[in-house]
Order: structure tokens, then C-alpha cells, then sequence
């Protein structure tokens, strides 16, 4: 996972709305589509993007894909910005 990648994932408002959903729990492409005004090519482009930025998972069973959330990374970009945030404020302080 590189940070620039996850970055780059989340800026698009779409896969914000993606993450959001999948907070609630694990979600097929469908029942992700189905929340947005766009055909499931273009959802299935965001999910490949939020995939490639090991934001997102998924797993197979029977027919279906399921998502969900990587919460790991999360914890490693939480950890990153906070640290980002406390250096800039010792740096301030001086």
C-alpha cells in the first residue's frame, strides 16, 4: 500500500460515498451500485481503484463478491496524519 495511491483513492467523492457505505458492513457491487446514478461498470471501476489502494477487500462466495473495508490501512493513514499533524506543532512551538 502507498499512501499517494490511498490518497489519490479518496479524493474522488464517489469512493468516499463507497467507503461509507462499507463501514456499515460488507456489500456486494450491486448493492454498492444501487446507492448511486451510475452504471455498475463505473462502480466496479471505483471498487478496482479502492482495491489497488488495498482500502477495500473482497471475497467470493458462491456467485457473489463482497467488499469491505481494509481497516488496516486506515490505521496505518490515521497513524501517518497524526504523526504528521504532532511534528508540525513541535515544529510551532519552536
Amino acid at each position: 500500500m502507498s499512501f499517494n495511491e490511498a490518497f489519490k483513492a479518496i479524493a474522488d467523492p464517489t469512493r468516499r460515498k463507497i467507503l461509507t457505505l462499507l463501514r456499515t458492513g460488507d456489500l456486494t457491487a450491486g448493492e454498492i451500485a444501487s446507492h448511486f446514478d451510475m452504471q455498475k461498470p463505473s462502480v466496479s471501476h471505483h471498487l478496482k481503484i479502492l482495491k489497488q489502494a488495498d482500502l477495500v477487500q473482497d471475497r467470493r462466495e458462491g456467485q457473489h463478491i463482497y467488499y469491505s473495508l481494509n481497516t488496516t490501512v486506515f490505521q496505518d493513514l490515521l497513524r501517518w496524519f497524526y504523526d504528521f499533524v504532532e511534528k508540525g506543532e513541535r515544529h510551532d512551538e519552536r
